[in-house]
């Protein structure tokens, strides 16, 4: 790892090319993290998302969000991870507002980019540099470290000026009213959902809810709920392929284990069963 900054509120870590193995255990932190995946076969489960990764992958965290990687034990799992503060490095940048480095982590949250061909080259030279400098063990070799990792930073930011870009095209009002519907579904959804009880605690309209979540997102409301529910049943699944599925059933929200079952074969293209076997590889 990196040395921390002078200032021990300025947090800057790196590993490099860690390749041993883990258990499945979700986690946030407070800071920021960048993370590249070498090899290996990994589900990296972020929220209520599931990225299956190939190598070359290099995911952006902002730490909040509970993470976890599900891993094949049978295969070497190789990444690369930079845990930061946005402080540790600022007295390294230039004074340039028109390049805010940042800003994918603020505005993104977590992406994943894929990288392939000059681009993923590109990374993994500056990584092994990283990687050169920590070596050395003396402060020169640190800030060489932090140095190579802005670079990384800019490289990073050039990749996300389109996503930033398609995500900022949205009226922004509108976005922010769905931003709250997602959130609260997210804290919600295991729950006895009904439009009446959104109509209530987010003082909306149920009927401008339902309309301005279909505009915004592109599906309704209780779509929403079935794939939240439906992926986290996957996740369950993934870290525990022994539990039943009648327990994941109800433990995700559903009510009755025949639409539970429908929905899920609708969403995955295969019953819970079957999909529980496939992950133990009967």
């Amino acid at each position: 790892m990196c040395a921390r900054t002078v200032d021990p509120g300025m947090f800057f870590t790196y590993t490099y090319k860690a390749d041993q193995p883990l258990k499945p255990m979700f986690h946030s932190h407070s800071h920021y993290e960048v993370y590249f995946f070498h090899s290996g076969v990994c589900n990296y489960l972020i929220g209520d998302r599931i990225y299956v990764l190939a190598p070359g992958d290099l995911i952006l965290m902002n730490g909040m969000t509970l993470h976890c990687a599900k891993i094949d034990p049978a295969v070497p799992y190789v990444r690369s991870m930079v845990h930061f503060e946005p402080g540790a490095l600022q007295p390294l940048l230039p004074a340039h507002p028109q390049l805010p480095i940042f800003q994918p982590f603020q505005e993104l949250g977590n992406y994943r980019l894929r990288l392939g061909g000059a681009d993923r080259e590109e990374v993994e030279h500056i990584l092994r540099r990283m990687h050169e400098f920590e070596q050395r063990g003396d402060a020169v070799g640190a800030y060489r470290c932090q140095l190579a990792f802005a670079d990384l930073l800019c490289l990073i930011y050039e990749h996300c000026l389109q996503p930033m870009q398609d995500r900022s095209d949205q009226p922004v009002e509108k976005e922010r009213t769905v931003q709250q519907i997602i959130s609260y579904l997210e804290a919600h959804y295991t729950e006895d959902l009904h439009l009446e009880q959104l109509q209530q605690d987010l003082h909306l309209s149920k009927y401008y809810v339902s309309k301005l979540f279909k505009e915004v997102t592109g599906v309704t409301i209780f779509d929403f709920v079935y794939q939240r529910r439906i992926n986290q049943a996957r996740i369950e699944f993934l870290l525990d392929p022994k539990l039943p599925v009648t327990e994941v059933c109800f433990k995700v929200g559903f009510k009755h284990l025949a639409h539970f079952s429908r929905v899920f074969k609708q969403q995955v293209g295969e019953t819970p069963e079957r999909y529980k076997r496939s992950l133990a590889g009967t």
